[in-house]
């Protein structure tokens, strides 16, 4: 998913998987509605759907939404009993600006946010005063500086955190230049940058591949933008719910997300 929220203007769209499009049943023993972005989360779900949820005992229902903001509001409202496609930070952000009570249940994959380059493969071999492009919306910003810092190229304030700002650089060993573009011009101004942090969705638009031409690429493990399974607070520990986290989290989803995305998407490491 892109970490910033987008216009809830688009309608949901129920995959057409021979199911009715009732309201999410609220019992525990009835089908589990759940909301996703059709990508990756709709094709995770629908994996289990087709092939793991039977065995498990869950009946499974797919709803698919377009933008950000509709999956939160129709879990917060109860036409959802669950929905995949964001991280943490972006549900707590949800949380505090509707003054909503939704709850992570489980990480389940990783979209990779990367730093990529035209003339190095090697990131420690970023010259003196090298320009890096960052996006310039607050969470993508945040965390692309974060994933600098993580190898030493810059040092932030301590307790900055996803909200870290160019201001907040402590120490620059390289001299570089950090400038914020919007997100979707980054891959564009490669030719113009030494390096970019690139969201992981317009680097696979850009024919990117986060495996291959990534030089730094973030890891699922500990990640706080590892997207998760989320529900309404009280929900936790529904029998369905606990189900479909149970799947989500199998051996057989893990090899289908690395099987199908060949590393664009990271399933959550254990431990």
């Amino acid at each position: 998913m892109r970490t910033s929220a987008i216009a809830a203007a688009a309608g949901a769209l129920t995959l057409a998987l021979g199911l009715t499009a009732c309201g999410a049943d609220t019992g525990n023993d009835g089908e589990l509605v759940v909301g996703a972005t059709p990508t990756p989360a709709g094709e995770v779900l629908a994996y289990i759907q087709q092939n793991l949820a039977k065995k498990e005992g869950l009946d499974l229902r797919i709803t698919e939404f377009t933008d950000y903001v509709t999956p939160n509001t129709a879990l917060q409202e109860g036409s959802l009993d669950a929905n995949l496609y964001q991280h943490t930070p972006y549900l707590e952000d949800f949380n505090k600006s509707k003054n909503a009570d939704l709850v992570p249940v489980t990480e389940v994959y990783l979209p990779p946010m990367g730093v990529y380059a035209k003339e190095t493969k090697d990131l420690t071999r970023l010259p003196e005063g090298a320009t890096v492009g960052v996006p310039n919306d607050t969470t993508n910003e945040g965390r692309a500086l974060q994933l600098l810092a993580s190898k030493g190229l810059i040092g932030l304030k301590k307790g900055v955190g996803g909200t870290a700002t160019p201001e907040d650089i402590t120490s620059n060993p390289k001299k570089l230049t950090v400038k914020p573009l919007e997100p979707a011009q980054l891959p564009r101004s490669l030719d113009d940058l030494d390096a970019a942090v690139i969201n992981n969705n317009y680097a696979l638009d850009a024919k990117l591949s986060p495996k291959k031409d990534a030089i730094l690429l973030e890891s699922p493990k500990s990640n706080p933008y590892n997207n998760v399974l989320a529900v309404k607070k009280g929900d936790e520990d529904d029998p369905r719910v606990r189900k479909l986290a149970k799947l989500l989290t199998s051996p057989e989803v893990k090899r289908f997300i690395e099987d199908k995305y060949r590393g664009s998407v990271l399933p959550v490491e254990a431990g």
